[in-house]
């Protein structure tokens, strides 16, 4: 049994980490709302304006919508490769099958600057020109961990039994999909695919070495704060995509809670059939 003061210090110490987080956050928040075109402490007044002018900016919208369908593609792909390996490593045994689970892995706990030279050195060597194919490539090699991650661990709660017996009940591929692994995997691959979303969205290491001369959002905002210009437009920008980072986030975080049991309607239906 956990003392009062253990639990105390254990909820101070989890309120400083959380601090730690997101207190730089909310000043970007903040920021973002300053009237004035110097960040001061403090700010002279509230204004929605440079938001305004983040939106009509045309080299703003163009990485911005780089940045949305290079993510859409990512997790497009993330979903499709990451499902495909899971059931491979989960449902069949296999010489050097825990390796090649590592290598699955692995890519995610690189540093993205390692990733991103490789992936650039493997493309020049192959005289194959930086694209938004190169990108998308990019992006999946992380991306596809987090889907990966979610379905295995999913199929591994959940009984192989469940296929068999719906393939006794007379069900065929379609149905036994439709019934049994759907209801089994949906959550997990809906997780999976907000988190790759969000991951490929404000990714810049790796995009950096694979994008040539096209500019994400993320390095759109490297750029002007490397330069050291339209900070205001910059802290706008952040905190559009604080936003929409956390939501997906956020949703996937609840989804993952499902635990993946058949749904009674599904149940039911597939008896029937």
């Amino acid at each position: 049994m956990e003392s009062r003061a253990a639990r105390i210090a254990l909820g101070g110490w989890t309120l400083l980490v959380v601090l730690f987080l997101w207190i730089p956050l909310a000043l970007i928040i903040v920021y973002a709302f300053n009237k004035a075109n110097v960040q001061s402490w403090p700010i002279p007044g509230f204004t929605t304006h440079w938001f305004g002018v983040a939106w009509h900016s045309q080299e703003v919208r163009q990485a911005l919508w780089l940045s949305v369908r290079a993510a859409l593609t990512t997790t497009a792909a993330a979903l499709v490769l990451g499902s495909m390996a899971a059931f491979a490593i989960a449902r069949f045994k296999f010489f050097g099958r825990e390796a090649v689970s590592f290598l699955f892995v692995l890519p995610i706990a690189l540093p993205g600057i390692v990733t991103g030279m490789s992936l650039n050195s493997f493309f020049v060597f192959n005289h194959i020109n930086l694209s938004f194919w190169t990108i998308v490539i990019g992006h999946s090699t992380f991306c596809i961990v987090l889907v990966y991650n979610n379905v295995i661990a999913r199929l591994r709660r959940s009984s192989p039994s469940l296929i068999e017996a719906s393939q006794d009940l007379g069900a065929d591929g379609w149905q036994t999909f439709r019934f049994v692994i759907w209801p089994v995997l949906s959550t997990a691959l809906v997780a999976g695919g907000l988190l790759a979303f969000a991951l490929s969205f404000d990714e810049v290491v790796v995009t950096y070495f694979t994008a040539g001369a096209q500019n994400t959002l993320p390095l759109l905002i490297f750029g002007y704060i490397r330069l050291g210009q339209q900070l205001p437009i910059v802290n706008a920008i952040a905190f559009a995509m604080i936003v929409l980072t956390v939501i997906p986030v956020v949703l996937a975080q609840r989804l993952m809670r499902d635990t993946g049991v058949l749904r009674r309607g599904g149940t039911a239906a597939l008896t029937a059939k």
